[in-house]
């Protein structure tokens, strides 16, 4: 089981101090959410931050791309230090040739909003690394988490197999990693459950049990 913190919920006044501490928690990944105000209402970061950080993280870059077109700035967080890219389905028009460019770069992985069916990506699933399942719409932190999509993550594990990074996010917390991770989830992405409690190790542990 990976456990990737998204650092949407982190305290950025201390972004370095932040990462170090969940690195020294267990957590296997840091999950950046990248938004650009037009995908999702909310704007989050660029690539210039993600190369800041990426000099005082020693753990794998999950990069969330939550934007539009995202053919135009792959590169750029490839660039920057992405150790994995991924796209909505929703977002561009050319999925195919997203995820090839990406592929020259680093593992690519593809994201579908809660209402997107499965079906949209069943024709790609054979050229991604990962395929994550959103449980909450997406463009905000510290959103309920959506329990219909349990029976889309359980559909998604029969679709990809094993050979996939099968990753969850929004919401997700110590009640419902079980669920999740019996449904056949693999990546559990956490930000407000692990960010806003006090202990950060004992956080990433409970999410693992």
């Amino acid at each position: 089981m990976i456990i990737s913190p998204s650092i949407l919920s982190a305290d950025f006044s201390c972004l370095e101090r932040e990462i170090k501490a969940v690195e020294r928690a267990g957590a296997d990944w840091i999950h950046i959410d990248v938004m650009d105000g037009n995908f999702v209402p909310n704007i989050t970061i660029g690539s210039c931050v993600v190369e800041s950080i990426r000099k005082v993280a020693n753990i794998p870059f999950d990069v969330h791309l939550m934007i539009n077109e995202p053919e135009k700035h792959y590169k750029s967080f490839a660039r920057a230090g992405a150790d994995i890219i991924t796209v909505h389905v929703e977002a561009t028009n050319s999925l195919y040739r997203v995820i090839e460019g990406i592929k020259e770069h680093c593992k690519a992985g593809v994201a579908v909003n809660p209402a997107t069916s499965l079906r949209a990506v069943e024709n790609i699933v054979d050229e991604i690394d990962l395929l994550l399942i959103m449980t909450v719409e997406p463009g905000f932190g510290g959103q309920k988490f959506i329990e219909k999509m349990i029976k889309k993550v359980e559909e998604a594990k029969k679709m990809i197999g094993s050979d996939i990074y099968l990753a969850v996010d929004g919401g997700v917390n110590e009640n419902n990693a079980p669920m999740l991770r019996k449904a056949g989830a693999n990546v559990l992405v956490s930000g407000s459950y692990i960010f806003k409690s006090k202990d950060y190790e004992k956080a990433i542990k409970k999410l693992r049990e």
